[in-house]
């Protein structure tokens, strides 16, 4: 039986983005090329515009619904805040398995930055679409306002996330 040879993988930069270069070898273990697979360790400006259009495509239907708004009203403070926490915790579990589980050592503020950045970004956008709906009381009921922001920030995110994975 032919003893195989184990070549590391490494990660380099190319053409300003991270890929994972795996070696190609032959039966006998040499290496005779190597594949190169995009890797998305980094939080770049696209990844913020993919974030910004997948909350909008999910935060536009969400934010045109009624119940959104009377919940929004009616749930108390702590179950929203329990809402955001949720959403962090789903996007920093999603994001972890999509893009850091083989490789988070040395990258690890890249990932806060991804799991913060999308949940950021997703109640800017869900903001931006309610008050222009006139949905958000900021200057007259502001714990409303942010309540029914948060509110559809959950769904808005988890669309953000998804369409952060768009190579």
């Amino acid at each position: 039986m032919d003893k195989i040879h184990t070549h590391e993988t490494t990660i380099k930069r190319i053409s300003g983005y991270l890929h994972r270069v795996i070696p190609v070898a032959d039966h006998k273990g040499n290496v005779i090329s190597y594949a190169l697979k995009p890797i998305m360790l980094e939080f770049k400006p696209r990844d913020v515009l993919q974030v910004m259009i997948g909350a909008a495509l999910l935060a536009m239907p969400v934010c045109l619904t009624e119940e959104a708004w009377v919940l929004g009203e009616e749930l108390p403070p702590l179950n929203v805040f329990f809402v955001a926490l949720l959403s962090i915790v789903l996007i920093g579990v999603f994001v972890y398995y999509n893009f850091y589980k083989v490789t988070i050592k040395g990258y690890e503020h890249q990932f806060i930055r991804r799991v913060l950045g999308t949940y950021l970004i997703s109640l800017f956008v869900v903001a931006l679409i309610l008050t222009t709906l006139n949905k958000c009381p900021w200057f007259i009921d502001t714990g409303l306002a942010l309540k029914r922001v948060i509110i559809v920030a959950f769904p808005a995110s988890m669309s953000g996330t998804l369409s952060d994975t768009i190579k």
